[in-house]
C-alpha cells in the first residue's frame, strides 16, 4: 500500500532555519516535471528512525524528511512523500512509478543494473562504551584487548575476527567477542560492566547515544565504511542532477550539517553529494 503525504512551505521554512543560511533555488537544476507540477515527489518508508518515521502526532519527521523538505523549499516547490515499502522501491523506480526513492541505500552491482544513486551519507560499524571508559580506547587499534558485544550474524559479528587478526599483527591482545541475540542485551551488558563495549551499526549507535542521554558514548573510529544514498530511476540524468544540486545547496548553506547534528549523526557526513552510476564511481568519503 502506498500513502501520500504533502509537506508544504511553512514546515519547510522552519527546517531551513536550522542551517546557517538559505539554499537558493537558482543553484538547483530543477527538472522540467518538478518545475511544472510545483511538487517534488519522493518514495520513502517512514519507518526507519532516525532517518524517517512518524512522530507522536503522526507527522513525518527524521533526517531524510527534514532534508527533503528543505530541498523542496529551496526549489520553491512542495514535498510529496509517497510512503512505499522498502522492497518495492527499486522495482518501483525501474517500472517508472516514481523517480526518486530517498532512503539510505548502499550501492551494489545488482542494484546499479536497475537504478543510479546520489550519495549523501556514509555509515559503518562503531563501538560504544561507558563515558568513563572512553579514555581506555586508544590508538589505531582501540579494540585490541577489549571485550565487545555483537549481534549474532551481523556485520559487527564478522568484523571481530578481522579486528583480532589486526591485533595479532600488531602484537596486541585479541578482541574478545561475545555474541548476543538482541541489541538490548548488549546494551545492558555494557551498562552493567560485563563487557567493555558494544559493536554495532554506526547510525543506530549514534541515535541511541542521543536518545539515551549519553549513557553510552560512540567512539570515533568507523569500521567498514560504506557510502549511502538515494536511488534515482536509471538513465534519468535530469532528476539525478536536480537531487545532487539540491543537496549541494543544503551542504553549502549549513542545513545538511545542522540536520545531521540534531540527530547525533554528524560523524557520518560526507564532503559533498555525488552521482553513482557504476561501482567505479564510489568514494571512500
Amino acid at each position: 500500500m502506498k500513502t501520500t503525504l504533502r509537506l508544504v512551505a511553512p514546515l519547510a521554512g522552519a527546517i531551513l532555519a536550522l542551517g546557517t543560511g538559505a539554499a537558493l533555488a537558482q543553484d538547483i537544476a530543477v527538472s522540467a516535471d518538478v518545475a511544472e507540477s510545483g511538487v517534488l515527489p519522493i518514495a520513502n518508508t517512514l519507518d526507519y528512525a532516525p532517518f524517517e518515521y512518524l512522530d507522536a502526532d503522526g507527522n513525518p519527521t527524521g533526517i531524510v524528511i527534514e532534508l527533503a523538505t528543505a530541498a523542496a523549499a529551496a526549489m520553491g516547490v512542495d514535498l510529496d512523500i509517497q510512503r512505499t515499502p522498502f522492497p518495492s522501491m527499486i522495482p518501483g523506480l525501474a517500472a517508472g512509478r516514481f523517480n526518486v526513492a530517498w532512503e539510505t541505500f548502499s550501492a551494489t552491482p545488482e542494484r546499479l543494473e536497475q537504478v543510479d544513486f546520489v550519495m549523501w551519507l556514509k555509515a559503518g560499524v562503531v563501538a560504544s562504551t561507558l563515558p568513563d571508559m572512553v579514555g581506555e580506547f586508544k590508538g589505531d587499534t582501540p579494540l585490541c584487548g577489549k571485550s565487545v558485544g555483537v549481534s549474532a550474524g551481523s556485520v559487527a559479528d564478522f568484523l571481530v575476527e578481522k579486528l583480532t587478526e589486526e591485533c595479532a599483527a600488531a602484537g596486541l591482545d585479541p578482541v574478545e567477542g561475545s555474541v548476543f541475540n538482541n541489541s538490548t542485551d548488549i546494551v545492558n551488558a555494557v551498562l552493567s560492566g560485563r563487557i567493555d563495549a558494544r559493536l554495532d551499526d554506526a547510525t543506530a549507535s549514534s541515535f541511541f547515544e542521543t536518545e539515551s542521554g549519553g549513557r553510552l558514548v560512540v567512539l570515533p573510529t568507523l569500521y567498514e565504511v560504506a557510502p549511502l544514498g538515494m536511488a534515482i530511476a536509471k538513465d534519468d540524468p535530469e532528476t539525478a542532477e536536480m537531487m545532487r544540486t539540491a543537496l549541494a545547496a543544503l551542504f553549502a548553506d549549513g542545513t545538511y550539517e545542522a540536520v545531521l547534528d540534531k540527530y547525533g549523526m554528524g560523524l557520518y557526513a560526507i564532503q559533498e553529494p555525488y552521482f553513482v552510476g557504476s561501482m567505479d564511481d564510489l568514494r571512500e568519503d
